[in-house]
């Protein structure tokens, strides 16, 4: 198997993700943990996500193909699907036309996800892979995914939840009463939309509760507020993923789908999004 010092850095921690080839000279990339001396949560994550490879789909994900254990090290091989980590491409808005060409495909590979009776958990543009130049999309990250349609959350101090506080959804942070399900990862969409759409987060903290306080009480500036080049229709569908309460966001993928295709033919037939009857604001199923 390759050697870390053979591959190149794609992605720095935690985990830090590498790229490179093994000895049958296939791409591949490599998943580690912080330090000589990991973390049992940080090692248990990458256990986790080598124990749902057989539920993880190459469409959609980079598929987990070894478990290394050298020492008290472990990494996670995965089979590369080639692309970059969307992180890489933010700091400054996208284009209205690459906005779409990624979102589409990242929705519909959240709704495979979903299909396969998962829930990912830690959507963030750190475990998105995109390919720009073919509208491609494969997720990484699935070390806290539940295979569970519904999970409670049990108060925790902040500094020791799982998953990434700046795109936790409001249910995940235990402080709601409210279970988490795949509602949860449609939040933390629409903070990845934000992202993409103004090149910086809904909000900012200062520390773990701060955090906690801004996904449970704080209403972000809408994007077309605070970028007059978003579309305004690109900014309702960002704020009805971004709810605080899960009845009030998409309930599924699919009408976030729905929508954000019409943006996208509306955009390419007239260089502007027309408003329409879009699936947010309707109460049917699978909207």
């Amino acid at each position: 198997m390759t050697e870390l010092a053979g591959c190149t850095l794609l992605r720095e921690g935690p985990p830090t993700l590498y790229r490179g080839l093994d000895d049958g000279r296939a791409p591949i990339l490599l998943v580690t943990p912080p330090g000589e001396r990991p973390s049992p949560g940080a090692l248990q994550r990458l256990e986790h996500e080598f124990a749902l490879r057989a539920e993880l789909n190459a469409d959609w994900a980079a598929l987990p193909v070894h478990l290394l254990r050298r020492g008290n090290q472990l990494t996670l091989v995965l089979a590369d699907p080639g692309g970059v980590p969307l992180d890489s491409l933010l700091g400054k808005p996208m284009e209205v036309a690459d906005f779409l060409r990624l979102a589409i495909p990242l929705t519909m590979a959240i709704g495979q996800v979903h299909a396969q009776g998962l829930i990912h958990k830690d959507l963030k543009p750190a475990n998105i892979l995109v390919d720009a130049a073919r509208s491609s999309v494969r997720l990484t990250g699935f070390g806290i995914a539940s295979r569970l349609p519904r999970e409670h959350q049990a108060p925790m101090p902040p500094e020791i939840m799982t998953g990434t506080l700046a795109y936790m959804a409001p249910e995940q942070t235990g402080r709601m009463n409210r279970s988490i399900d795949s509602r949860s990862d449609l939040y933390a969409l629409g903070i990845v939309f934000y992202e993409m759409l103004t090149g910086r987060l809904p909000f900012t903290a200062a520390d773990p509760m701060e955090w906690v306080h801004c996904h449970i009480a704080r209403r972000p500036v809408a994007p077309a507020e605070r970028l007059a080049t978003v579309p305004k229709a690109l900014s309702a569908i960002t704020m009805k993923l971004l709810a605080k309460t899960a009845e009030e966001r998409y309930q599924t993928a699919t009408g976030i789908v729905h929508d954000l295709r019409r943006c996208l033919t509306d955009w390419e037939r007239r260089g502007r999004i027309d408003g329409f009857p879009w699936a947010g604001r309707t109460r049917r199923t699978g909207c």
